[in-house]
């Protein structure tokens, strides 16, 4: 089942993803919790986990907590992600295994902050996911980067193409918030008519992952001068400029 972003109980962004695997839960369980297995196919190499609720977990360059331990259920943690990342709070991870016949289905959750990256969390959970699969089933294991087509997919199926008009001082203000999956040089390079318009600032920075965060505003006049479709259109034909190549 393709990814879904939803919305957490604590009101932050929460990708979803379902699973059915071949194996039962107790198989599973050991591919998600010992360390010599996570590291196989989790983002972050894992170099000890302390099993208990309150618990530690050491990852390569950054700690974690477990906050739900379940097993062979139920198992969550809070990633303390180190500065640079520039994270508001903890990210949550949580995996959940429901026996289903010989197999089981797992349901994995990441909550985080930071709305705009939810289709790059999720085109590398699924690439993640894969590779946990493998894993269990035996399989070579392989961890591709996620495909630009996949993650503009979910970019529009996520609704994260959108723009908004607001309110400012001297008028109204047109935003679009987007992440890329190229680096600001490439972008730059590929902006075109985009930067030429006076009205119109773009701001890159270091998004998700490796790829640019894209911010685009234009000051107008009047709410009725918003062009958003417009606007959309010529950021989903700079997404094709640069990952064209």
């Amino acid at each position: 089942m393709d990814p879904t972003l939803g919305t957490h109980s604590d009101g932050r962004p929460a990708v979803r993803i379902e699973r059915n695997l071949k194996h039962p839960p107790e198989l599973v369980w050991r591919a998600i919790t010992e360390p010599a297995q996570l590291s196989a196919w989790y983002p972050f190499l894992a170099l000890d986990i302390d099993l208990r609720v309150g618990g530690q977990i050491r990852f390569e360059g950054m700690d974690a907590v477990v906050t739900q331990l379940d097993p062979p259920k139920v198992f969550a943690f809070s990633e303390h992600a180190p500065p640079e990342m520039k994270r508001e709070s903890d990210d949550l991870i949580h995996f959940e295994l429901t026996p289903d016949g010989p197999g089981c289905r797992l349901v994995f959750t990441h909550v985080f902050d930071d709305r705009p990256a939810a289709a790059s969390y999720a085109s590398g959970w699924t690439v993640c996911l894969n590779a946990l699969e493998a894993l269990v089933h035996g399989d070579e294991i392989r961890m591709e980067q996620p495909s630009d087509e996949h993650h503009e997919q979910l970019i529009h199926q996520f609704g994260l193409d959108q723009g908004s008009v607001q309110r400012v001082d001297d008028g109204y203000q047109v935003r679009f918030e987007r992440q890329l999956t190229r680096p600001a040089d490439i972008v730059q390079a590929a902006l075109g008519e985009l930067d030429a318009d006076p009205s119109v600032h773009i701001e890159l920075s270091q998004g998700t992952g490796h790829g640019a965060r894209l911010e685009l505003t234009q000051t107008i006049a009047s709410e009725a001068d918003a062009d958003l479709d417009g606007w959309r259109q010529r950021i989903d034909d700079l997404v094709h400029r640069i990952t064209a190549g």
